[in-house]
């Protein structure tokens, strides 16, 4: 059984067993986390929801926030003596997906 859910604006297919990093969401380790978001359900037949798939939830366990590995942007033009360097760290909580419930 699987699961397509919305997390920060971004979408995620997930199943039992999982490990996914998503936006930081702010919560303490070893928490239970909902995501009620949930557009797809997929096991013997497919449900689609419009927008979301009514009654389905998704329970994972929270394992860790972080930062992600850096990330350079650099633009340089020709002959201008214009260049930039910028770097970014991506915020992410991972989760364990422990339960489907469609």
């Amino acid at each position: 059984m699987y699961a397509v859910i919305k997390a920060g604006g971004k979408q995620y297919k997930v199943s039992v067993g999982d490990e996914v990093l998503v936006d930081k969401m702010g919560v303490e380790a070893k928490s239970e986390v909902e995501f009620n978001e949930v557009l797809m359900v997929g096991a013997d037949k497919l449900v689609v929801g419009n927008p979301f798939v009514a009654g389905a939830k998704v329970v994972a366990k929270v394992v860790n926030e972080g930062r992600g590995r850096k990330v350079i942007t650099f633009k340089k033009r020709r002959r201008k003596d214009s260049k930039v360097k910028r770097g970014f760290r991506r915020d992410f909580t991972r989760v364990v997906i422990t339960s489907i419930a469609a």
